[in-house]
């Protein structure tokens, strides 16, 4: 059953034998890495291959030579496996460079283009506007073999960059502005990354795309909804190149969320700038940024998911993708103990050091369980301990007492302070025989704190990540005036259990009573872990 209005018009066209089979295909501009607004076209395009039994194309839009790299071919590559998919056909517009040129040559020859001397500047001065018509090229009527000598010899590399240039010759009347004798060639002299120095001109993307589709066999060509303008053009292509059972366009809604940066080419001046360490940054909204970081790729297509397929645009709350990670992470991550600001807890009747055992993860008893030694000296978060509580305080607090996790309950003894009234360290008594199991086990104590033994407890540092971008103020959007200067906060001096040193680099726990953390990185005796998402949820499921 069809979950959104393009499965509906896709099962529509399978009932009626409109195609025998469906093809669809992802097609980003290598001109940067993937973000999360590619990861909803993703889950649309490969989602309706999988859903349908049909097929997928990757195929590379790399129109524009002086922005697209290999880096950003292979980074695209891994970001898709990442999340789950595989395509069938790895395509490149550039492969279909000499069919497109030689459609363009057929269009001169029908009277359908033409070439255009105009500068960018003049195109755009006789473009006209929503409510005038634009003005007719004083080239628009060159002969058919004029202009067939002139493509040529633009191709040979005989004219400077931007001295001319092929237009489509259609309605400079036309209502829709992308009709008027749209530009579909432009002399461009730059290495490609894929083709090298073979062409000196290249294709528009709005005259190469339906090409491409086209010569693919592409069955729904999917996009956001900015091209919905763009259809027209598209489907001119299609039928004055002359193809039979030309593919059709079909626009969504594209990805907003709240405070993201949804923009490849400001992405790009975050990482030239240094805003971010690079593109795959743990604060930056890409497939690799959210991957560094620890999001889970099961989350983001669930999130996109959650967010559906819609006709209108809209804006999501960040707190809805939280909320997708947070639920993977609520089932996976083994549960760790650490605390961030330590604070010295001495027992002054502890006896010989014991072992603790405490389960991995509760959701799944076959992850097994894992040992903690307790001892006379222990850490517990700072924050745990108050020596004038605020109201409802429900931890340590003078004449008190706290259970510790999987172990014993403490009662307050005393504690000291430096010249500054800092808290020094706290003195307690464990009550005896009240680990879970035990006589006293039922002594009600409405705390219940984490805490890592002093003498193995493990150095790490915490990288904890906020939005890269402050919330508008007076209607500001400007990105640049609101880059948020604490996105990226460091802790130094957590200590977590010893037995996370045995886990490996990527692997993902929750910090009891914290947040979601990935151990990012292992190196003499010392942790780092990047903070993936916190505990508390604000998404409203309802």
């Amino acid at each position: 059953m069809a979950n959104n209005f393009i499965e509906a018009i896709v099962e529509n066209d399978l009932e009626n034998n409109v195609h025998e089979e469906i093809l669809t295909r992802f097609p980003p501009e290598p001109n940067g890495y993937l973000h999360i607004g590619h990861a909803k076209s993703l889950c649309i395009n490969f989602g309706i291959k999988e859903k349908y039994h049909g097929k997928c194309n990757l195929r590379y839009d790399d129109t524009n030579p002086t922005k697209e790299d290999v880096e950003y071919v292979e980074s695209i590559k891994e970001d898709i496996r990442w999340l789950g998919f595989e395509w069938d056909k790895e395509c490149y517009a550039s492969d279909y460079f000499e069919e497109t040129y030689q459609l363009a040559l057929k269009l001169i020859k029908q009277g359908d283009a033409y070439v255009c001397d105009l500068s960018a500047e003049e195109i755009k001065a006789t473009r006209g506007s929503l409510t005038e018509p634009g003005t007719e090229s004083p080239y628009r009527n060159r002969s058919v073999e004029e202009n067939l000598k002139l493509f040529t010899e633009m191709r040979e590399g005989k004219y400077p960059d931007g001295s001319k240039v092929l237009r489509a010759k259609i309605d400079m009347s036309s209502s829709n502005l992308n009709m008027r004798d749209p530009v579909i060639y432009r002399i461009l002299r730059a290495t490609h990354h894929h083709t090298g120095d073979a062409w000196l001109i290249y294709p528009m993307y709005d005259f190469a795309h339906p090409i491409e589709d086209a010569l693919e066999g592409i069955t729904h060509s999917i996009c956001t909804l900015e091209f919905e303008d763009h259809r027209p053009l598209y489907d001119w292509v299609t039928e004055h190149c002359g193809f039979v059972n030309p593919p059709h366009q079909y626009e969504f809604a594209r990805l907003n969320i709240k405070n993201t940066i949804m923009s490849k080419r400001y992405l790009k001046k975050l990482v030239d700038t240094g805003v971010v360490e690079g593109w795959d940054d743990p604060r930056m909204p890409t497939i690799s940024g959210m991957r560094m970081r620890g999001y889970p790729a099961e989350a983001i297509r669930e999130f996109c998911s959650v967010v559906g397929v819609a006709k209108a645009n809209s804006e999501v709350d960040p707190a809805v993708l939280e909320h997708c990670v947070r639920d993977v992470l609520n089932d996976s991550a083994d549960r760790v103990m650490a605390v961030e600001d330590p604070l010295l807890i001495v027992i002054e009747n502890a006896g010989e050091r014991e072992t603790i055992t405490l389960v991995n993860n509760p959701n799944h008893p076959e992850n097994g369980t894992h040992e903690i030694p307790f001892e006379k000296e222990i850490y517990i978060e700072r924050s745990d301990f108050a020596v004038v509580p605020p109201p409802k305080y429900h931890r340590l607090v003078p004449g008190g007492m706290v259970r510790l996790k999987g172990a014993y309950i403490l009662r307050y003894l005393s504690h000291e302070e430096d010249e500054n009234g800092k808290v020094l360290f706290v003195r307690c008594e464990l009550i005896p025989d009240s680990k879970e199991g035990g006589v006293n086990a039922g002594i009600k104590v409405k705390g219940v704190v984490q805490w890592v033994p002093k003498s193995c407890a493990v150095s790490a540092t915490l990288n904890k990540y906020e939005s890269l971008l402050l919330d508008e103020v007076d209607g500001n959007k400007q990105f640049d005036d609101r880059i948020n200067p604490e996105s990226l906060k460091t802790v130094e001096g957590a200590l977590v259990e010893p037995w996370v040193m045995d886990k490996n680099v990527g692997d993902r726990f929750q910090f009891m009573r914290s947040a979601y953390y990935k151990l990012a990185k292992k190196q003499d005796g010392k942790l780092l872990f990047y903070r993936i998402v916190g505990l508390k949820d604000s998404f409203n499921k309802q």
